[in-house]
Order: structure tokens, then sequence, then C-alpha cells
């Protein structure tokens, strides 16, 4: 096993799918598919099932997970060391990073890190927030910047942003009762969920009778354009709508707001490149 090897088992691990995985890697599906038979041919071992949900590591994969983490930490370790020697920031920055604050504020973020600290080599995932948490529960990236409050985490956090959530709808609906238009919905997370039925409750607003279903913010914000209805979007993602925008309040006066924080780590925190992400996001 080469550093090739480690890294293919550390991209599958993190992204848990051959076709992306090759698509990082910048190679084809069958040629990890490849290495992973000979992988396990030299190990005597099978190393993962493919299954609808994507790859997952069998119990003996698990115990060449767990080393290849500690081997790539030690070699992170070397090279970092070697390079404060020198006085440059380098190494890895593994970052997950929430699907709206991605779209909306991480590109200019990303530009200025990468502009300053360019050795650095930066590996983000983006997804819906509750699964970032998880990975990085898990251990699989050192910095998450996640929407909502996650109680649970008692270790270091920056609230990063905190907006109202708000009601849109187009100039034309401006005045017309919710009820009377269809509602356009996206999936959101438990804490989301609770609040917006708490708001209905309280302002006696029922469920629609017709419901458009959309798989992202964007998506319902562009429906609403086209006058299909209206929607619950947070302000971070109305910069360009055109449209009407009422936040939301509940009966005893206060907004229903969103809030984004960087979750990490303090051992995390001690890496240079990590640091600089942090203090990086303290300027803005």
């Amino acid at each position: 096993m080469d550093t090739q090897d480690i890294q293919l088992l550390m991209t599958l691990d993190r992204t848990s799918n051959i076709t992306r995985a090759a698509e990082e890697l910048y190679t084809t599906q069958s040629s990890v598919s490849k290495r992973i038979r000979q992988l396990e041919k030299d190990l005597g071992i099978i190393l993962a099932l493919r299954s609808r949900q994507g790859i997952q590591f069998t119990p003996s994969g698990e115990i060449v997970l767990r080393h290849i983490r500690a081997i790539t930490r030690e070699l992170n370790v070397m090279n970092q060391e070697l390079n404060d020697a020198q006085g440059v920031i380098s190494g890895t920055l593994r970052v997950g990073v929430s699907i709206n604050y991605a779209m909306y504020r991480l590109p200019p973020l990303l530009r200025h890190y990468q502009e300053r600290y360019p050795l650095v080599h930066t590996q983000m995932t983006v997804e819906v927030s509750q699964k970032i948490f998880s990975m990085f529960i898990a251990g699989k990236m050192e910095l998450a910047i996640v929407r909502g409050e996650y109680s649970d985490w008692d270790g270091p956090r920056i609230l990063l942003d905190r907006e109202p959530v708000c009601i849109i709808t187009c100039w034309e609906h401006e005045h017309l009762p919710l009820s009377e238009l269809p509602q356009i919905i996206r999936k959101a997370d438990t804490e989301m969920e609770r609040d917006t039925a708490l708001w209905r409750r309280e302002n006696k607003i029922s469920t629609a009778r017709n419901q458009i279903f959309a798989n992202n913010t964007a998506t319902c914000i562009e429906m609403v354009r086209q006058k299909l209805g209206w929607c619950i979007v947070p302000e971070l993602c109305l910069a360009n709508f055109d449209g009407c925008i009422r936040p939301m309040y509940f009966a005893d006066g206060r907004p229903l707001v969103r809030s984004t924080y960087l979750l990490y780590t303090e051992q995390s925190a001690a890496l240079p490149q990590i640091r600089a992400f942090i203090d990086l996001l303290k300027e803005i």
C-alpha cells in the first residue's frame, strides 16, 4: 500500500461513492474498482461492499481505515512541522460547509484564503448541515460551517451570521392571503421545522392545500419569482430576489432567525492552516 492507495481509501471513506471518488482523484471509475480489488487481494480481506446507498466499509475495512487515518495524521504533522520550521503555512484544510453558506457566502472567503495561503491544499465538502455535523463529529474534517444551533456540541464555536427567516412572494401576490396561494417547500432540519410549525400555529396559518416540493432553496426562490406560490427562506439567500420579502415573527415579537456557526476543536485550531482560516472568518 502506497500514498496513492491511502489517498484513495480516505477519499472513498469521505465520499462513500466510487464515481465521486474517481472524479476527485482525476481517474476513472474502473481504475478505482480495479485498485480496490488489488488491495483486497494483497491484504486477503474484503475492504468494502457496494449498495444503493454507496460504498460501505466492512469491519476489516474499518480496521484498515483506522490505521491509514493515523498514518495520514502523522504524515500531515511531519509536513507541517517541516513547513513551520521554514515559516510557511501549508498542509491540508478539511472543512465541511452547509449548502446555502457555500452558495451565498463562501466563494469570496475561499478566494481570499487561497490568495493568502497558496500552498494549503483545500478539501471542501458541501452538504446539508446535519450531514456536515455528523461528518465533523466522526473526525472526517477539522472545521464545520453549519446552520442551526447544535446545542449538543460543547466545543468551541464562532457565530458567523444570524439572519431573519422570511416569507417571500412575487409582487403580484403581496396582498393575497397565504392560504390562497400554493406553498413551495424545501425540506429543512428538525429545528427549522419546529420553529416554522410554531409560527404557523401562532399566526393561524393552515397547511396549504396545494404544495410544491423542491430540493434546494435556489429552486424555491425561482418558483416564487415565476408566481407559483410563497415560500419560507432565510434572508441569507435573498440578495438577488426582487419580490416581496417579509421577516417572520413569533407571537411574543421575537424574530424567527437562522444562525450559522463555525465549529472546531482546540486540537485542530493549533494547526497553522486551520488557525489562519479561523482568523480570516473572524475578519468578516
